[in-house]
């Protein structure tokens, strides 16, 4: 008996050393063992451009990168606008005056366009057009998610390393705004077509390439704006913003299509999720409109958001 309680009492005071031993909690609020080891992680991958430099809000700076929200002052626009393939030519751009339109969304870059010889878009062009009271909608078709649904688009999927060839192409769109006038404070937005984002690996590297060309875009003082479907890459946005992913885009600009024009009342998006004045509701697509004269195949948008400041 005097043996058992003897082995008892070194058992016992084994377990208490332990316990007192235990630094995995700290006791002054530090990260948990969950989010420890990820912390460091991310610290070195900061350290290396061709990496995912971590994908959560509470290891980065909050000004930065943890609100999507977050950016400078640009100048906005409410009412409606239309994207079309081709820019027109400005006698067109003029003559549609005549319309409800104010603003015009143009392709201004990106090796996914589907109209990559803009025969009338040019820094000129966009100062007229700008002259004339038209808001400007910078888009660029970059390399579209690796699940894309389009056929037309299979062929421009983001490749093996999805950070570094964000990073790469959010430089080169500030690079193609830059030539083309676009101040820093105005937003480009990266049009990421349809995609199965319920494709776990698919999804993942979907985001480290938008997170990467937000990244560069944004440290240019751009601001980063992102378009998709609303029930493929919007969705997939708003429940990364709910798990509290970081370097997510400042503005969306949805697409349900056949529906009233509606900026706030979208159901892939928190309510007040990309609030205020950081949404545009594409409600209708290809459809052709005559003013002024000049027919354009064009789509409607509903736009409360930031548009192109030019110089």
């Amino acid at each position: 008996m005097r043996q058992r309680k003897l082995l008892l009492g070194l058992v016992l005071g084994l377990g208490l050393a332990t316990v007192a031993m235990d630094t995995t909690t700290p006791s002054d609020g530090g990260p948990s063992p969950r989010t420890g080891p990820a912390a460091g992680v991310a610290a070195r991958a900061d350290q290396d451009t061709d990496a995912d430099p971590g994908t959560y809000a509470d290891h980065a700076d909050p000004d930065d990168y943890a609100d999507p929200t977050a950016y400078a002052a640009p100048k906005t626009y409410y009412g409606r606008g239309f994207d079309t393939c081709q820019a027109p030519s400005t006698d067109a751009m003029r003559s549609w005056l005549a319309s409800d339109y104010g603003a015009v969304g143009v392709y201004f870059g990106g090796r996914g366009r589907a109209c990559a010889d803009q025969k009338h878009l040019s820094r000129d062009w966009l100062q007229e057009v700008d002259e004339m009271g038209w808001g400007v909608l910078p888009v660029y078709v970059g390399s579209q998610s690796p699940c894309v649904v389009a056929r037309n688009k299979q062929h421009v999927r983001i490749g093996s390393n999805p950070w570094k060839q964000g990073t790469r192409e959010g430089g080169d769109a500030v690079e193609k705004a830059e030539g083309l006038g676009i101040e820093p404070e105005s937003p480009l937005y990266l049009d990421m077509e349809s995609y199965r984002h319920e494709r776990k690996a698919c999804a993942r590297d979907t985001l480290s390439f938008v997170r990467a060309w937000n990244r560069e875009v944004r440290s240019h003082g751009y601001v980063p704006g992102f378009y998709s479907s609303a029930n493929s890459g919007v969705r997939h946005m708003d429940q990364a913003r709910r798990a509290g992913v970081r370097d997510l885009p400042s503005v969306m600009w949805f697409a349900r299509w056949h529906t009233a024009p509606d900026v706030n009342g979208e159901p892939a998006l928190g309510r007040d999720a990309w609030q205020p004045k950081r949404r545009i509701h594409q409600y209708a697509g290809n459809v052709t409109e005559r003013h002024g004269g000049r027919t354009i195949t064009i789509d409607r948008n509903l736009v409360d958001a930031p548009v192109a400041t030019l110089g």
